[in-house]
């Protein structure tokens, strides 16, 4: 289920997956469109269970920030993926950034 993208979104997941998508032909500038999506379990990228939530982002975000979290980086599809979760908090702050936070 896609949700819509507010500034900052509070968010109580077992694990995350963070990955790009394809950009369209109109796109332009450093802005990449990716998505985060939640899992009620870790190793989302194991199992075959789809995600609970997805966010995708568009427009706007240029780069992200992964603060104080441990991360395991997927070289094969290179997608990162955190686990050992209790919430993330996802927050855009006005300077093409989006910003994860959470507690592991």
């Amino acid at each position: 289920m896609l949700k819509p993208m507010k500034k900052k979104i509070k968010i109580k997941a077992k694990s995350i997956l963070v990955g790009k998508t394809k950009k369209d032909e109109s796109h332009e500038g450093n802005d990449r469109p990716f998505f985060v999506s939640t899992f009620d379990k870790n190793d989302p990228h194991i199992n075959c269970q789809g995600p609970v939530e997805r966010y995708d982002y568009k427009k706007g975000i240029h780069k992200v920030i992964l603060d104080g979290l441990k991360i395991d980086y997927l070289l094969a599809g290179h997608d990162i993926v955190i686990n050992n979760l209790k919430e993330i908090t996802l927050e855009k702050d006005g300077k093409g950034h989006l910003i994860i936070k959470g507690e592991q």
